[in-house]
């Protein structure tokens, strides 16, 4: 007889909105059904059948993969870094916040370089809010209050679907009752997008010149006068309209995306972003916060910088920490060829990094964690099956705004298999285990 069930208050592993309002339907330890979710929500949580998925750790001989237990493989990855001189860790963005505890204290015992997503992505956001500061709110604020939403480079409706619908331009708020009625939405983006379809006002700026724009912007929000007709292919006047809606907003807020911050410009573009939202508040209440991708990338980079006093790019080769973004990230340490051995947790670098970076993962061991095959886990040397985070095992993540929010587990993984948590910290016990061993052989030196 089946034995039907529905989880309510689910939270979604996918993006930075950590939508927790999700209501999974089980029949006999089976998801039936995910209501609520968007598409890549419910993908993720009913799991990506167009995906191997991995249930036994892998271990390469001779080009060919082995099945092994995890003792087994994990003793063959301590091997690897007891012999690494310059090792990585990497990746971060979907595993929870106790996994990230784990990797970062194993990478300082072991001396290597840890660092995770922003470095390909937010991490000009980072370094301009280092520099500028940032004037936040949480994502429950603006549902309640904010009439003026902004999206720059960034387009919700495709990258976080139900980003508008939960928290920014259509749902009721308390000081908000009649919803969409009365907020204002605007998109500045090189191309018409779904998101700007649904906006009140569309600006179209040329590529690469975000900087330019938001230069001018806060100029005429500063009280100059522009002396030409366009910025940026905008014309001066929608400049001018711009400003004074954006400064006679009761409570605003500036959305920004990698369309942003990775395009020409980087950390600069960022810059003038929080700048612009700094002078603001001379004349109103506005915020300003990054559109991030993966559903606990902010939960990484809290952790690291609690632990090490820096967000991401941290190098423990010298036993303390060391940050430096372009020599300790992952695309600057991969392209120069210096890392010797890489451990991959809950990400896809070689699917996903330049040639160069691909070609040297080909030329060195990898140790990965992850619950799908992918073009990573075809390089690696060890391979670690692990339960899905937020579906098959509970922790915590950090939504966009750093609010910390519980993960739940919906359903058992497959048989056997362990968390990222566990993984890391039996390969952890297994390298401390052959480093003694490896100290009472060495021989004892003679003074």
């Amino acid at each position: 007889m089946s034995k039907k069930k529905i989880i309510s208050d689910v939270v979604c592993p996918f993006c930075g909105s950590l939508c927790d309002d999700i209501e999974v339907i089980m029949e006999n330890d089976t998801i039936k059904e995910v209501k609520n979710a968007c598409q890549l929500g419910a993908t993720k949580i009913r799991g990506n059948r167009n995906s191997k998925r991995l249930t036994k750790p892998l271990i390469k001989i001779k080009e060919e993969f082995v099945e092994a237990t995890y003792d087994e493989a994990a003793e063959q990855a301590a091997k690897i870094l007891l012999e690494a001189e310059f090792p990585i860790f990497y990746g971060f963005g979907s595993t929870e916040a106790n996994a990230h505890r784990e990797s970062i204290k194993f990478a300082e015992e072991v001396g290597a370089i840890w660092d995770h997503c922003p470095s390909v992505c937010h991490g000009p956001s980072v370094l301009a809010i280092q520099e500028i500061g940032i004037a936040g709110c949480t994502l429950g604020e603006i549902r309640n209050r904010s009439d003026l939403i902004v999206y720059i480079g960034t387009n919700p409706m495709e990258a976080h679907p139900r980003h508008m619908s939960r928290y920014t331009t259509f749902p009721r708020g308390f000081f908000r009752e009649k919803g969409f009625q009365e907020r204002t939405v605007v998109v500045i983006d090189i191309r018409k997008t779904e998101t700007a379809k649904v906006a009140n006002h569309y600006i179209q700026i040329q590529p690469n010149r975000d900087f330019e724009f938001l230069s001018a912007l806060r100029a005429v929000v500063r009280g100059q006068t522009l002396k030409v007709e366009t910025v940026a292919g905008v014309p001066r006047e929608k400049i001018e309209e711009l400003a004074e809606l954006m400064k006679n907003a009761k409570h605003g807020v500036l959305f920004f995306g990698l369309g942003l911050a990775s395009t020409k410009g980087n950390h600069r573009n960022v810059d003038a972003a929080l700048s612009l939202v700094r002078d603001l508040n001379d004349y109103t209440k506005f915020y300003v916060q990054p559109m991030r991708g993966h559903f606990n990338v902010t939960g990484a980079q809290n952790v690291i910088t609690w632990i090490s006093g820096y967000p991401f790019a941290v190098s423990y080769l010298k036993g303390y920490p060391q940050y430096n973004p372009g020599e300790f990230s992952l695309t600057g340490v991969m392209s120069r060829q210096e890392a010797d051995a890489a451990v991959i947790v809950a990400s896809d670098p070689v699917g996903n990094s330049p040639k160069q970076v691909m070609e040297h993962f080909a030329r060195i061991p990898l140790i990965v964690l992850d619950p799908y095959e992918t073009p990573t886990t075809q390089l690696a040397s060890v391979v670690f099956p692990v339960t899905i985070s937020g579906v098959e095992s509970d922790g915590t993540a950090y939504r966009m705004d750093h609010v910390p929010i519980r993960l739940r587990k919906i359903k058992k993984g497959p048989k056997g298999v362990l968390t990222d948590y566990a993984v890391l910290k039996k390969i952890a016990q297994k390298y401390r285990k052959l480093k003694k061993e490896n100290r009472k052989k060495a021989p004892k030196k003679e003074w």
